[in-house]
């Protein structure tokens, strides 16, 4: 049997394509910000701006029949993977049209259609979730992959052991993308863990893991490629750590005491958009106005998002108790 062809093909189209996602998830999240302060989008706001690359890079291997769990920064994993921008911008100003009803704000997206599981609130919370989405897979002999996103402060968690340990003894197709932007909401990793390279501690449960750099969307696709064809040959596990960094606060509440203003810039300089950008554009595989062109095609569908959102409905009172415990039987 041939070896399956994991090249990045860097085409004009394919890099039309990257870049749309990486601005389009950076874009959206601008504007959820700016209405976060406007009061339109309430609760908890955690934002994924300097971390696009990796959702994009890996969902570029995905199959539709794949599934998907994320963290609660997980807005630009939604809008890649397909769930609708309107349906998500409806779910944060908690209208009944959002993709949870508008029952789960921010954190917590999930569209069956699309396999995407969430949006799960509890760091670590989605790693036995996806571990058993795995399994259920594998049981009915169906030949998909599991893609679970998390931040490096779930490798603290007891879930991130037995989720990585069930995986690797089950034999279970899960692709772990462990999102390592260096803090666990305000505390350094390297004042937590003895051990920081959290790709070592994955290999330590005998499955295949690398660190990749997560500014990077080539190579974060690149190494999604092979990890994605190594999970569909073996039908066992694979680790990502993809290194980046957030370049906004933790949530909307964060006051960043614990990092320097000069660190953040630094990072902002390796930043996935603008690097990518550059490069395209050097390298003539883009023109400015592709990027133009990009831009108000995303500007468009944003602003029909909120339209969208702000025409949506309340939820009647009279649901209130709806699906909050099991229909009574006849």
């Amino acid at each position: 049997m041939n070896a399956p062809d994991t090249k990045v093909r860097l085409t004009r189209e394919h890099c039309r394509h990257l870049l749309h996602q990486m601005l389009r998830v950076r874009r959206f999240e601008e504007k959820c910000a700016e209405l976060y302060t406007q009061e339109k989008i309430r609760g908890f706001l955690h934002l994924y701006i300097g971390e696009e690359a990796i959702a994009v890079g890996i969902m570029q291997v995905l199959e539709p029949e794949d599934a998907i769990v994320a963290t609660y920064r997980e807005h630009g994993h939604a809008l890649v993977r397909g769930v609708s921008a309107g349906a998500i911008m409806a779910e944060m100003f908690g209208k009944q049209e959002g993709c949870s009803r508008g029952r789960g704000g921010s954190m917590h997206l999930f569209d069956a259609q699309t396999r995407f599981y969430g949006g799960n609130a509890i760091v670590g919370g989605g790693l036995p979730v996806a571990t058993g989405l795995a399994l259920a897979d594998a049981l009915s002999g169906k030949a998909h992959v599991t893609a679970c996103f998390f931040g490096e402060g779930a490798a603290a968690e007891g879930e991130f052991h037995e989720a990585l340990n069930l995986a690797a003894l089950w034999h279970l197709p899960v692709l772990f993308v462990c999102e390592n932007n260096l803090y666990a909401m305000g505390t350094a990793l390297d004042l937590t863990e003895a051990e920081t390279d959290i790709s070592a501690k994955a290999a330590s449960y005998k499955m295949p893991s690398e660190a990749v750099d997560g500014m990077n969307v080539v190579d974060v696709e690149a190494a999604a490629r092979k990890a994605a064809a190594a999970i569909r040959e073996s039908r066992g596990p694979y680790f990502l750590e993809c290194r980046t960094y957030r370049f906004r606060a933790h949530s909307m509440y964060d006051p960043q005491l614990y990092r320097t203003k000069e660190e953040v810039e630094q990072w902002k300089g390796k930043g996935p958009i603008k690097r990518f950008q550059k490069w395209a554009l050097d390298a003539g595989e883009l023109r400015e106005a592709d990027v133009a062109e990009i831009e108000q095609a995303i500007a468009a569908e944003i602003s029909e998002a909120v339209e969208f959102a702000e025409a949506g409905s309340w939820e009647p009172v009279e649901n209130l108790t709806r699906d909050v415990g099991a229909e009574r039987r006849a």
